[in-house]
């Protein structure tokens, strides 16, 4: 270990790229570290150390998983809105008495000349887009049902994974993978004829061309709030997190 400091079990609740950045980082200090997907992606892309899958069932699941496993530190590095397995680590970590850190990412905040309309969860935001719209959806693969109830919009789904739901006419699906260019979001969205932005406020810099894209061409965009979670320390970025659990001797 660098300077002399004790190796770590680390398990970070992971989904994110920050997750899989501060996962290779710490290996590489010498940390055994779990990284846990709890499978929305099939197919994430995969950090050093040991990996589990398939969530842990629950606050007990996960209480259970921890003492097994001799953690001494677990890191939330889920996505912004994954409220619930976020408060569950939280409840797991103060029942075993032992340190819980998160890692998430700034979210985003509205510049000059956006025309944002902000919703707190999606059946508000599926109720504020303007109608007869033609969407952009950013917004996961999950929760559409209520989207396409709504017969007077249509569409272009962007997601990792194909959605569960059945695509009704008037939309399409695109299938891709972050990072995107602020130059090629507004070309589909203008070769698309998009009308509005469907969003969430997940932060970062991978995906926030779509919103310089959208301020570009005068776009309203409806963009869901964050959840609210559990306090506990949080770090905003790979660096940070870093200095938090391995910092510099003396």
């Amino acid at each position: 270990m660098p300077n002399d400091l004790p190796a770590r079990r680390i398990l970070i609740l992971a989904g994110t790229a920050e997750a899989r950045d501060l996962a290779d980082a710490l290996v590489k200090l010498g940390h055994d570290v779990t990284s846990s997907f709890a499978g929305v992606t099939q197919d994430p892309l995969l950090p050093a150390g040991r990996i589990h899958r398939g969530g842990f069932g629950g606050v007990d699941g996960l209480r259970s998983f921890i003492a097994a496993e001799g953690i001494s530190l677990v890191i939330d590095a889920t996505h912004p809105f994954a409220a619930q397995m976020s408060a569950q680590a939280h409840a797991a970590c103060a029942a075993e008495g032992m340190s819980l850190m998160r890692l998430e990412r700034p979210e985003w905040r509205a510049q000059e000349g956006d025309r944002w309309i902000v919703a707190a969860d999606m059946a508000q935001a599926v109720a504020l887009i303007p109608a007869q719209s033609h969407v952009l959806v950013t917004t996961g693969r999950k929760g559409l049902a209520g989207l396409f109830a709504r017969t007077d919009l249509t569409g272009l789904v962007r997601a990792i994974e194909k959605p569960s739901e059945t695509l009704p006419p008037g939309w399409s699906l695109l299938l891709d993978r972050p990072p995107y260019k602020a130059d090629s979001e507004q070309r589909l969205m203008e070769v698309e004829g998009i009308s509005c932005l469907l969003t969430k406020n997940a932060g970062g810099g991978s995906t926030a061309a779509k919103l310089a894209a959208a301020r570009a061409l005068g776009l309203p965009v409806v963009i869901i709030a964050r959840p609210l979670k559990p306090p506990c320390q949080t770090f905003a970025s790979v660096a940070e997190a870093l200095l938090g659990i391995t910092p510099k001797a003396g």
